[in-house]
């Protein structure tokens, strides 16, 4: 079945067909004809969960489950969807189907974390889970797990080894394996995951998917199954960037369940600039990487500078020494916190690495912990030096991509290979987008791009620019701005927005569009207001316009620019508009009031003419050429 790589794109089967059964795993088998009624099988939202579960039966992938929902109780549910749609009702994510990574609880589903003896069946879901659901998103069962969320193959589970969707003698990446694997599969649109070293982003690049790894406490955690609490975040992966994006908006808030929770702050940037600085890893840091994973990895730094960014080399050995802080230093002492007392107590089912790891983490002293807390603090005041004067990092997000044999030939030490590029994110507090790059060994290759905390962003317009190179996408109508990449929503992940519209010096191009760009604006397009304004040219320095409002059938229509600030921003803004400019209510041709650049007519005086009948700044300038 082909992937689904749109929210909207909803498959269709036909009755009679074959699917798993209800139970704790899939395999046995009920047909539509006996679960579901007739007049069900109907709307869009039942038809997407139908063609779920016969891509989960054609799958031949058994491992990527530790439990199916029974199909009638999934069809009932979008059944409610369709109808609530038919009556009007908004659902963003109406009929979109999704897995939950087992360690996430689900109300009603036994949530294990890959350890049978570990089965609860909670009574409410995890906050996050809530979310979706009440967006219109319908979930299909719990997927399979590296135990404990701890490791980043995909083959610590006694449910078995989850293998690529995409190359199945290569593992699928972990720990979120079922959940990249469900969607790689294109059973599910999207799935959570949750990444505390890398678990929401390697298996992205195991699968050819993309996964976003927020900042730590955008998405609440309440309900999830710690493995190191301190980093752990809830992730989503999904085929296509913006369904990621799309999905991970309504997935953000803050819950009063989770004391860890975060608000965006007021400095929040919006948009990446055009003219992005990303920093790149230096060849000695990328030993690691095959002579096709080092060409793949190029490709990309190659792809984002032909977007308007200009990349440059650091030294990534902070970062890399904080990473071995997560398993091999006091950090570790927060898996046995997590659950070292739990398999101890129950060595039945217990994967033997999985096991190994929580017994050494036990022996980690108090004062251990702390020095490798001061360590990290350390570090990571290091790295965040390396990164001054830059808007990220791009990095791979693992360097190469095992076998199923070698993974099981050594365990550890390919584990420990493919956290490079990854362990350290969570530890300083970042967040970041991966991205496929390609193929390299026979493999899956991937990069990441990685940006300081709230700059979730940033990194979204990176990646959504580097992937457009090439595509044939369209050309932002921001051309040559530093707002939203090709193919970008206009609305940006924070929701913090407020619209601003400029009419001259602040334009796209002209003198002082840096000063929107450095306040982290995001372009959104082109506006007009109502034919109630007119312009005239100030004898300023940088020359401006001024727009005045007029009795109606005095004005005319005028052309500018709409563009999204935070309130923070917007404040910083007024403070520079010298007088007699002002920010006022400027109505627009679509009937919106926006704040905009305004002025009092008789404070102009004889030096500023009316320009009006050029229909803007830009065909008046244009004029004076």
């Amino acid at each position: 079945m082909t992937p689904v790589t749109d929210l909207t794109d909803v498959p269709t089967a036909s009755a009679g067909t074959a699917l798993p059964g209800p139970g704790d795993r899939p395999g046995e088998t009920v047909t539509i004809a006996e679960t579901a009624p007739a007049e069900q099988v109907s709307g869009p939202a039942v038809r997407r969960v139908l063609a779920a579960f016969e891509a989960l039966d054609a799958a031949g992938h058994p491992e990527v489950w530790t439990h199916v929902r029974p199909v009638a109780d999934v069809v009932a549910e979008a059944a409610e969807v369709d109808a609530r749609v038919a009556a009007g009702e908004r659902l963003p994510l109406a009929g979109a189907v999704f897995g939950v990574k087992d360690n996430i609880d689900v109300a009603g589903l036994p949530t294990t974390a890959a350890h049978p003896a570990y089965a609860r069946v909670p009574a409410r879901s995890a906050s996050v889970v809530a979310q979706l659901v009440g967006a219109g998103a319908l979930v299909l069962g719990k997927t399979n797990l590296d135990q404990f969320a701890t490791g980043l193959t995909g083959s610590r589970s006694p449910y078995g080894v989850v293998r690529s969707a995409v190359v199945p003698e290569r593992v699928s990446g972990g720990s979120s394996s079922g959940s990249a694997v469900a969607v790689g599969l294109g059973i599910v649109d999207f799935a959570l995951g949750t990444d505390t070293a890398g678990s929401g982003r390697v298996p992205a690049a195991f699968n050819g998917l993309v996964g976003i790894k927020p900042t730590l406490g955008l998405v609440p955690k309440d309900g999830v199954v710690p493995a190191c609490e301190s980093f752990d975040c809830v992730t989503v992966l999904a085929p296509t960037l913006g369904a990621a994006r799309t999905v991970l908006a309504h997935m953000t808030a803050t819950s009063p369940l989770d004391p860890s929770s975060r608000s965006w702050p007021a400095g929040t940037r919006l948009a990446a600039p055009q003219a992005a600085r990303v920093a790149v890893p230096r060849d000695e840091d990328l030993v690691l990487l095959s002579a096709e994973s080092r060409a793949r990895f190029d490709e990309a730094r190659e792809r984002l500078e032909t977007t308007g960014a200009t990349t440059a080399p650091i030294d990534l050995t902070p970062f890399l020494r904080a990473a071995s802080l997560l398993y091999d230093g006091g950090l570790v002492a927060e898996r046995y916190a997590a659950y070292g007392e739990f398999l101890a107590g129950h060595p039945e089912h217990a994967d033997p690495t999985v096991a190994r790891i929580a017994a050494a983490a036990g022996e980690v002293t108090a004062a251990e912990y702390l020095a490798a807390q001061s360590a990290l603090a350390a570090y990571r005041l290091e790295a965040m030096a390396l990164l001054e004067g830059f808007d990220a990092l791009l990095a791979p997000t693992a360097p190469e991509h095992p076998t199923v044999a070698a993974v099981a030939a050594d365990p550890l030490g390919t584990n420990a290979r493919l956290g490079t590029y990854t362990n350290f994110v969570n530890l300083f507090d970042m967040a970041g987008v991966a991205v496929p790059a390609g193929e390299a060994d026979g493999g899956l290759f991937g990069v990441s791009l990685l940006v300081r905390a709230f700059d979730d962003q940033v990194a979204l317009d990176l990646a959504e620019r580097m992937l457009a190179v090439g595509s044939g996408a369209p050309e932002s109508a921001a051309t040559g701005s530093a707002a939203t990449a090709p193919g970008t929503p206009s609305t940006p992940y924070p929701t913090t927005g407020t619209s601003v519209v400029v009419f001259g010096a602040h334009l796209t191009g002209e003198p002082l569009n840096g000063d929107l760009v450095a306040l982290g604006a995001r372009y959104v397009g082109p506006v007009e207001t109502a034919p109630d304004y007119r312009m005239h040219a100030l004898a300023t320095t940088p020359a401006k316009p001024l727009l005045a409002a007029v009795a109606p059938g005095t004005g005319t229509r005028l052309a500018g620019e709409e563009w999204l600030l935070t309130p923070h921003g917007l404040g910083q803004l007024l403070t520079t508009i010298p007088r007699p400019l002002a920010l006022g209510a400027v109505t627009l041709d679509d009937g919106r009031e926006v704040v905009g650049f305004v002025g009092s007519l008789p404070a102009t005086g004889d030096a500023a003419p009316d320009v009006s009948h050029h229909g803007g700044w830009r065909a008046y300038r244009a004029s004076l050429a």
